[in-house]
Formats: structure tokens, sequence, C-alpha cells
């Protein structure tokens, strides 16, 4: 989709002002500082803004009350009072934010900006040993068309013991997380459906904590995995693909799966899995990453300790290196694959499982679109 950025910032700042100054949100000022632009516009973005004849606004959210909102759920309230839908930023302030918060479907083009995923953090600790469903204890819920993050952590801190306790669930088609933490333990985050994006994130986890049937790539990030529970095994990914024909699966693509600190000391105690079958045609691949010795030599895990959808599945791993990335004592299902062609990877790059070059390049976020 092709988006004239001139187009978009203008009209974005345009009717942010027109609605918060309909209700009272802010006061008029013709000053723009440098803190009303986030850090990583480009030159180009500011000198439209700069030469822009629209009023330039933002909202803003800070703990201290120095913004506009103390809460980010108000924000994206106000964000979706706006009349057009026209991408829209929001920029949160460092600080720790206590708060569930959800982006509804009628809510789209916001942008999340933190001030980087140290100090930026939304948090919750819903869990499903409260009494909340997996799908109802996210920390931070998205559905809106074309949402992007950066620089923020989502986290939920029920821990390892309160079972699934999901931090991010997204059916966001077309949506971008860039230089953002998840971090949970069981189902940290929930790929629920559509096409998603990850760039440079790291995500946190214990048991299935990346879950879900959306077509999503996870470039250039880092898989960290947490010490589980006495007698659990790690499980990376639950994909929930459950028919043939959906072009949806999880791509993790020059990334690095690792140790967390905390579980450095006993990874040799614990089996790690890469994944295991969700649904009977759950599809994950590893290309081209990093695998520490924390990786089972099996790679992959069966559900449940039967035979489920090992000839339906596709799992597959390409060009990996590091430690745990040996094949040799891989399992022997009909659904494994260790993939020699480039033509059959490419299937699950951004191009071609995303369609990423007709959206991503403009949301301003980096990406590789092949191999």
């Amino acid at each position: 989709m092709k988006v004239n950025m001139t187009e978009i910032i203008s009209n974005s700042l345009f009717v942010n002002w027109e609605f918060v100054k309909r209700d009272g949100l802010v006061h008029y000022t013709d000053d723009v500082t440098e803190e009303a632009f986030p850090r990583w516009f480009s030159v180009r973005e500011r000198k439209l803004l700069e030469s822009s004849r629209v009023i330039k606004a933002h909202l803003v959210v800070a703990k201290d009350g120095s913004g506009h909102f103390k809460k980010v759920q108000d924000a994206i309230n106000a964000a979706g009072r706006r009349k057009f839908k026209t991408r829209f930023v929001i920029r949160v302030k460092r600080g720790v934010y206590r708060e569930n918060i959800v982006v509804g479907k009628m809510n789209d083009n916001i942008m999340l900006v933190g001030d980087g995923s140290r100090t930026t953090i939304i948090t919750s600790n819903r869990n499903v040993q409260a009494g909340f469903t997996t799908y109802s204890s996210a920390t931070a819920g998205i559905d809106g068309l074309h949402f992007i993050a950066r620089d923020i952590t989502f986290e939920n801190t029920a821990g390892p013991r309160r079972g699934q306790a999901v931090a991010l669930r997204s059916a966001s088609d077309l949506s971008v997380f860039y230089r953002c933490a998840f971090k949970g333990y069981q189902d940290t985050l929930m790929v629920h459906a559509q096409r998603q994006f990850y760039k440079e994130c790291y995500i946190y986890g214990t048991v299935d904590f990346i879950f879900g049937n959306a077509a999503v790539v996870f470039q250039n990030c880092i898989i960290l995995v947490r010490r589980p529970l006495n007698g659990q095994a790690n499980m990376i990914t639950a994909q929930g693909r459950d028919d043939p024909f959906q072009n949806t699966g999880i791509s993790i693509h020059n990334s690095q799966i690792r140790a967390a600190p905390d579980f450095k000391p006993v990874v040799s105690k614990f089996n790690t899995f890469m994944g295991r079958p969700w649904q009977r045609y759950s599809r994950v691949v590893v290309m081209k990453s990093f695998m520490d010795n924390l990786v089972s030599p099996m790679g992959w895990s069966p559900w449940g300790g039967t035979n489920f959808a090992q000839s339906t599945l596709f799992y597959g791993e390409y060009k990996n290196f590091g430690p745990g990335s040996s094949t040799r004592n891989r399992v022997r299902w009909p659904g494994y694959h260790v993939m020699s062609s480039p033509a059959q990877a490419s299937q699950f790059t951004v191009a071609n499982l995303l369609a990423g070059a007709t959206w991503l390049p403009s949301t301003g976020v980096p990406f590789t679109s092949g191999l």
C-alpha cells in the first residue's frame, strides 16, 4: 500500500489538534519544541512538519503529569474519537504504566512511541488462575489496523506458577513492533491473527510463549528463554494453523535463541524445544538464526506425548548456526524439513509470507525483504 508521507503527517496532526482543542485537552501554542518530535523522526519528516501550515500538536502520556494524559489507555481512547483514521502518534514517556490497554477494531493507525524498552514499560499481572481467559489476560490487546509500537516493553508479571498470562495479544493486520520487548512466562506473546512484523525485539518466556495463527516474521530479534518450573520443558512456539490453505505461520529470521540470565546456570537440567504443534497444520520455520546450546538436539517436541500432527505440520530449519543448530539428531517426523533450497526458504520471508514490500516501507521501520 503506497502512502503519501506528507499527507499522513499533516492530516494526523490536524485532526489531532482539532479533537484535542474541542475536548479541551491541551492549550494552544504556536511554539514547537524539540520534544514535539519523536527522536526517530527523519530529517525529511521534521521538515515536513516545520513547513506545514497546520497546527502541530501531539498527544503525550506521562506519569508525572507533564503530558496530556497519565494513562496510556486514556490517550488511546481520545485518539479513537478523531474523525479521520490517519496515522496518529502517541508518545509514551519513560515510566512504568500499571494498566491493561486495548486498541479496538475501529481504532486504526495508532502508533505508540516510547522512550526505550528499558524505560517505557506497560505492565499488568492478569492470568488464568485469577479467573481470566488466556485472551483476556493480555496486558495489551491490539486489534486496530496498521498498529505500530516502538521502544516500549509490554510485560505480564504473573510469574511462572500462574499459568497462561499474556503480555501482548495482537490481531492487528499490517502491524509492526520495532525495538520492543515482551516479557512473561507461559503464553507471553499471542500473535493471534493477520500479518505482523517484529524487528529488533526481545521476547522472554517459558512455555508456548510465541503462539497463535498470524502470518508473522520475527527479524533480528532475540528470543530469551527463562527458567521454567521444575518438571517443565520450555516450548518457544505453539503455532495454531488449523487449515492447510491458510497462509499463516511463524518465521524466525536472522534472530537469536538464547538463555535468559535466570536460566543460564541450569540450562542442562531442562529441555528447550523450538516448538510443539498446537494445531494440525502448525507451521514454524527458523532461518539463518543463532541457536545457543539450550536448544534440545531433537529441536521440536510432540504435543502431549502423542504423534498428533507430525505428518501434517511444517517445521523447517534453514542455514542456522550455533551450538544448538545441528540437525543431525532432530525429530524424524514427516512434517519436519531441513531446508536446503533458497526457493523453499524464501516462502517464509517478509516478501512472501507478509507481502511486506507493499506496506512496510511506509512505516519507516527497516526490514530485509528476502533471505
